[in-house]
């Protein structure tokens, strides 16, 4: 129970912070911070629900095409939330794609460091926690 506490954890802060750094980096993307955690809630769960299907897809259909699976899906799941959440990216296919690009490396960097961040936190606490006073 606690594992998938943590996952969901690490799986939504990884989602917010790929959407923050893509916000700040462009200036075509726009996220109104009342309706954010919608935002994030609405990517997070479409791309847990994407990224396993389209990786398996690619697998079966064109194994070459494997390692694009994850940049496939974060790109179809920021399309899917801008068309029912607040997200907007204005501008072209070109935009959609460095905002893609963006969204998938930065929640790739959240994914592996957030869970070495809560493990060494809850490390620093329990040692703490045993130290005599």
């Amino acid at each position: 129970m606690i594992r998938t506490l943590l996952r969901l954890a690490v799986f939504l802060g990884s989602a917010a912070i790929g959407l923050l750094v893509a916000m700040l980096l462009v200036d075509e993307m726009t996220v109104s911070w009342t309706s954010f955690l919608w935002v994030v809630i609405i990517f997070a769960v479409l791309q847990s629900v994407l990224a396993p299907f389209i990786a398996k897809v690619a697998t079966n259909k064109a194994p070459a095409l494997t390692g694009a699976a994850g940049l496939a899906s974060t790109l179809i799941a920021l399309m899917v939330t801008a068309w029912i959440s607040g997200l907007s990216i204005s501008g072209g296919p070109g935009t959609w794609l460095i905002v893609a690009v963006i969204v998938w490396l930065a929640t790739m960097i959240a994914t592996l460091l957030l869970p070495a961040l809560i493990i060494d936190r809850k490390i620093k606490k329990a040692r703490s926690g045993n130290q005599p006073a």
